[in-house]
């Protein structure tokens, strides 16, 4: 397969091989990491990675990655780049693309991660959009076939705000590697009926099913793995959390819902998490609203059953596989 020169803005953009491909991939790198091979394969190339939204787990992962394969990085925040400010997202975008050989995106709008594409001539990987987190759900699926041994034919529910660009990516992810999911959460908080549709027709031909409810009866005896994320998205208005936390608080994730799922289901996220008051805004969130505990009891997120930090650390190998794949010029001899 060649995917020298491609983008990777969204799962859907490519077929079940492809994203298999990658998995694998990963897994090589992973399996290098662990056994301390270099694997300095590009040591003159140098990357950009614009964060408008900060983390730690992507900023990370892609520094330590492409270190790893032997590239510079720097790394811009807001205030470090004229991005949309004094400079078009374009003339940024072609900027860019003649100094390094690659540029992540970190920010709001998927349009924003498309025109950097459209106006570069090197690879443009999303680290995140409001709409999509491609790179989180490849980890996620890493982890998930790390620990059973297989994808096809399991079961994946995401419970709570079912809209935001986790649950979109894994729905998506899901249809491609023939994974069935289930959206739960509240009515008003369903994923676009549209992007519903276009991930049913491509899951059905994989031979899984797609299932948007607000009873969390549905994942009873049928989830492998649930999957939480925070109830408000970094950039939403904080006056949301009252709101939220009424939508979404017989959503969490409790002990007991996880045994009834299945005695062997795994609990997945995206972190960071609020599953105790070790936080500022958990601290702010318990003084103003008396919830200690969000999305995940801690009893939970603490326990054996949780694999939170084997998707963290594969966060990093998914990531070197991409960008890997996407700048790798094979040799036609």
């Amino acid at each position: 397969m060649d995917f020298y020169g491609r983008d990777f803005l969204r799962i859907l953009d490519f077929n079940e091989a492809e994203l298999r491909y990658m998995l694998d991939t990963a897994r090589a790198f992973k399996e290098l990491k662990q056994q301390k091979k270099s694997h300095k394969i590009f040591p003159n190339n140098n990357i950009a990675i614009l964060f408008e939204k900060t983390s730690t787990r992507t900023r990370c992962s892609f520094e330590v990655a492409a270190h790893d394969l032997g590239m510079g990085v720097t790394y811009l925040d807001p205030t470090g780049s004229q991005m949309g400010h004094k400079e078009s997202i374009a003339d940024t975008a072609r900027v860019l693309a003649k100094l390094y050989d690659g540029i992540e995106y970190r920010g709001f709008g998927q349009d924003v991660v498309e025109t950097l594409a459209e106006n570069s001539s090197v690879p443009v990987w999303n680290g995140l959009t409001d709409e999509c987190h491609p790179t989180q759900v490849l980890a996620d699926f890493l982890t998930i076939e790390e620990h059973f041994g297989k994808l096809k034919g399991l079961t994946l529910v995401f419970v709570g705000d079912a809209r935001n660009n986790v649950a979109n990516s894994l729905m998506a992810m899901s249809a491609k590697m023939g994974v069935n999911f289930i959206a739960c959460g509240p009515e008003e908080l369903r994923p676009n009926d549209k992007l519903v549709d276009e991930c049913r027709a491509i899951a059905e031909q994989n031979g899984a099913t797609i299932t948007i409810t607000s009873d969390l009866k549905e994942l009873e005896g049928k989830a492998d793995a649930i999957y939480a994320d925070v109830w408000l998205s970094m950039g939403e208005d904080k006056k949301k959390w009252g709101e939220r936390i009424e939508q979404l608080k017989k959503y969490q994730v409790t002990m007991d819902l996880m045994n009834r799922a299945k005695p062997t289901t795994i609990f997945l996220h995206a972190l960071p998490s609020f599953h105790d008051l070790n936080t500022t805004v958990a601290r702010e969130v318990n003084e103003e609203f008396g919830i200690a505990e969000m999305e995940v009891a801690n009893e939970v997120f603490e326990s054996d059953r949780s694999l939170v930090f084997d998707e963290a650390e594969n966060r990093m190998h998914t990531i070197k596989a991409v960008m890997f794949l996407t700048m790798y010029k094979k040799e036609v001899k």
